[in-house]
């Protein structure tokens, strides 16, 4: 499915035109009738595709509206608080760090509803015809990393870093540092490759901040080069210079294949098959989060939620658009989160614990709705 920006800007104006106060000074509830989702550039085509088939399954309710910010902006947003005037929903393309969610605790967006949506793996690619590479965790590395191995980056072509390799100068075009897709590029690939020595690997548990700052810093020489979030222009970069390498998600390759080919990751190829059993080294999960104290406040969320656990499923509409399925006893965990609206606790975040927190009787506290009408009630 093509990635049609004049759509995300129709259900926004959609969205706009139809919205009617719910509430006044009397404390009546929400001050919009419109789900509002903000975050990954990665979620945003399978958001968005959800958007749609929810509107026209439900044409009583306005449009949701999906705004590209990034992974790392979206939490921002999404963790100033609760309310009308705030985000119901946040799209990652990585897991919520506990620092965000300290902040949401502490801005009152206490319960969160988190969801993993399904698989994704971040793809590296060229041109069709283009420059071919056989990567792993320690060529990238060698390749982006500021200093790798604390030493000065002299690297200028593939060559230097491999043999086995082409002598074509190293030129990356990747997601900025606000993306979920840059994170992950760190953790799942240039931390890999830089542990591969040994002792960067000690340096973890001797200074952990070195250790990040030698493992995951990229350099800013000009081989790696910021596109911003739209992954979109990542694909014509590298489209027009055969010469280049892409950095993004699955889902784009998998739109584009008839443009760009997936370079293998450690001899595995970026497919379907090879995300859906982590045999690719760039396997990620993708999540959905919500706050819980607008279920109720916002009309359609609930819905909403339950159009992503319909369209979710192996062979589903999002498969179709490049989402790889969770495994199925991940899909079956996070369908029981949408409707027992089970909240993410500190412990499940940090891995001290994996039970899920308890349900209301209802389905829902009665504080969230007062929660959500206290930030939105006109002074």
């Amino acid at each position: 499915m093509a990635k049609n920006t004049s759509i995300m800007g129709f259900l926004g104006l959609s969205a706009a035109l139809l919205a009617v106060p719910l509430g006044g000074c009397d404390g009546g509830g929400a001050s919009r009738d419109w789900v509002r989702a903000v975050g990954s550039s990665t979620v945003y085509p399978f958001a968005k595709q959800v958007a749609e088939r929810f509107a026209r399954s439900n044409p009583t309710f306005s449009s949701p509206l999906i705004e590209q910010t990034g992974t790392g902006g979206g939490m921002q947003l999404f963790c100033q608080g609760v309310g009308a005037d705030t985000p119901d929903m946040a799209n990652a393309s990585r897991r919520m760090k506990l620092s965000e969610f300290e902040k949401c605790q502490a801005n009152g967006v206490t319960d969160i509803i988190e969801l993993q949506v399904g698989l994704d793996g971040i793809a590296f690619a060229s041109a069709r015809d283009g420059i071919m590479l056989n990567l792993s965790p320690r060529i990238v590395y060698e390749a982006l990393a500021a200093n790798p191995y604390g030493e000065e980056q002299t690297a200028q072509t593939w060559a230097d870093v491999d043999p086995s390799l082409p002598a074509e100068p190293i030129l990356v075009y990747g997601p900025p540092s606000t993306s979920g897709t840059r994170d992950a590029l760190k953790e799942l690939v240039l931390e890999a490759g830089c542990d591969t020595n040994p002792a960067m690997e000690a340096l973890k548990d001797e200074d952990k901040d070195q250790h990040q700052r030698i493992c995951t810093e990229v350099r800013s020489d000009g081989a790696y080069v910021d596109q911003g979030e739209q992954d979109n222009l990542i694909v014509q970069k590298i489209e027009s210079n055969p010469r280049s390498v892409g950095i993004f998600g699955f889902s784009y390759l998998d739109e584009n294949a008839d443009k760009v080919q997936g370079l293998p990751m450690n001899g595995v190829d970026p497919t379907y098959e090879n995300i859906s059993n982590f045999s690719y080294p760039g396997a990620r999960p993708l999540y959905v989060y919500v706050k819980k104290a607008h279920m109720r406040a916002i009309p359609g969320l609930d819905l909403y939620l339950q159009q992503w656990v319909s369209d979710w499923s192996i062979g589903g509409p999002l498969a179709a658009i490049g989402m790889v399925a969770s495994p199925a006893d991940a899909m079956t965990l996070n369908e029981r989160r949408v409707t027992e609206r089970l909240t993410l606790s500190r412990a499940q975040l940090t891995g001290e614990s994996t039970a899920e927190n308890t349900p209301d009787s209802s389905g829902d506290s009665s504080g969230d709705v007062a929660a959500a009408s206290e930030t939105t009630e006109a002074p």
